[in-house]
């Protein structure tokens, strides 16, 4: 079994690779215009038979940045990026905010195990607005063809005041679409099921379709998709460590998040913190 190792790419990206094959690729300085709210994210993120799981700036939404952890509106700042969806509508407005890479503080691989941490400010206008300590794990589980990455973080609410976290649906009036949160944007071809009933999107509890699984309450979401080309087949589980939470998932536009907040507006107190803990498993089946 190869080991993994990292390969750096100045200061602005790494990637992760088991032998010849590139497990993901990290971009933590982003260089997108600024109206696509500028984050670090994972592109191409591969399984272990080498299938490309994730978009990077589709054309219908270029600020859908692949695997990448995102805020929608944070106290009228866009962390999202593109149009802002408010009671007037979805519109271009100048609110765009950017996540910026601060320090390493590991940065490292060893056997089938690899541990990245560093720290990020968010900013709108110059003003810090969260301090973010993020960690991600990485392990290959060769004998069950997965992989898993563990994705935590602890965002500091260091602005001085109270900030107010929203989403289309809260602060636009567009119930469901609670678009926020650690987000992946799908190969399109993932789960597009050609009348296929083995291509399918479940979760805990017996929840199955679109229908039942978008909003549903649940520990865990699970995309059943088979690539173009290759005709791998794979298993994508979502999970929140924490407990249930209100999913989101589209399929025309293979998309799913685990959103910090649903229908209702989060407060963060000046000086808390905002804790997330999700695992993400991708299996050849």
């Amino acid at each position: 079994m190869s080991e993994l190792r990292i390969e750096k790419h100045a200061d602005k990206a790494l990637s992760l690779h088991r032998g010849d094959l590139l497990l993901c690729h990290y971009v933590y300085r982003s260089a997108v215009e600024a109206k696509e709210s500028p984050k670090p994210y994972f592109h191409p993120v591969n399984t272990l038979a080498g299938d490309t799981l994730t978009n990077f700036r589709p054309n219908d939404h270029p600020w859908h940045h692949a695997l990448s952890f995102t805020l929608n509106n944070v106290s009228g700042a866009n962390f999202w990026g593109g149009p802002t969806c408010l009671q007037d509508g979805y519109k271009w407005r100048d609110d765009h905010g950017s996540q910026n890479h601060v320090a390493w503080s590991k940065c490292e691989a060893a056997g089938n195990t690899a541990l990245l941490e560093h720290s990020l400010e968010w900013q709108r206008l110059q003003e810090t607005l969260f301090r973010e300590e993020r960690s991600i794990r990485i392990v290959v589980n060769e004998p069950q063809k997965s992989w898993t990455m563990h994705w935590r973080g602890k965002l500091t609410n260091v602005s001085g005041r109270a900030l107010s976290l929203g989403n289309p649906s809260s602060r636009g009036g567009l119930k469901g679409s609670h678009y926020c949160g650690l987000q992946l944007r799908g190969a399109r071809e993932l789960l597009d099921d050609h009348l296929d009933p083995t291509i399918k999107v479940v979760a805990d509890g017996g929840l199955e379709g679109i229908e039942k699984v978008h909003g549903g309450t649940a520990d865990w979401m699970e995309w059943h998709g088979q690539f173009d080309t290759t005709l791998n087949r794979v298993v994508i589980r979502f999970a929140n460590n924490t407990g249930p939470l209100q999913w989101f998932v589209r399929r025309n536009y293979p998309l799913a998040a685990l959103p910090i907040q649903a229908d209702e507006d989060l407060e963060v107190a000046a000086g808390t913190d905002l804790l997330i803990d999700h695992t993400l498993t991708f299996t050849c089946v």
